[in-house]
């Protein structure tokens, strides 16, 4: 796949072709700022749920508003230039707002996935994939990975 990066309306285009075929598809999102082992481990458990995996990353301005302003460390090009290139992902967009609610009740994903650090009855856009028939699945944290502890982790060595 050339460039896996889509627009929105054309993802919704391609969710259509899809679904008209009886392709499963997945989704999930996230700021995917620093990616690390747990990230990989989400990407690839995710992808055996369906046949596409669908991942959103918030723009710039949301992580900054989530984050704090210290983040993003990479900018939205680079951090889509990186996950262009696991190939468990099928298709990427970006979002401006700070959850990916409006995404997700477009696509109506068959299978909205979630790291183990959300509770079920906490996923943005579960009441949507569910009225349509989908399920929400939390593929279990691994301790250890998450992008914040490594900035802090960092953050304090080179602080000693």
């Amino acid at each position: 796949m050339d460039n896996k990066f889509k627009k929105l309306a054309d993802l919704v285009n391609i969710r259509s072709q899809l679904k008209s075929k009886g392709k499963k598809v997945v989704f999930t999102n996230g700021c995917f700022d620093l990616l690390h082992s747990g990230h990989i481990h989400l990407f690839r458990e995710a992808k055996k749920k369906g046949d596409v995996f669908i991942v959103a990353v918030n723009d710039d301005a949301s992580v900054r508003k989530i984050k704090g302003t210290s983040r993003p460390i990479f900018p939205l090009e680079e951090r889509i230039e990186i996950l262009e290139a696991i190939e468990d992902i099928d298709y990427l967009a970006s979002f401006s707002e700070e959850t990916p609610q409006k995404i997700i009740a477009r696509l109506l994903p068959d299978v909205l996935v979630k790291g183990g650090d959300w509770k079920p009855e906490e996923v943005v856009g579960r009441k949507e994939v569910e009225e349509a028939g989908g399920e929400v699945v939390i593929i279990p944290y691994l301790e250890g990975c998450s992008s914040s502890d490594i900035v802090k982790r960092i953050f304090s060595s080179v602080k000693s």
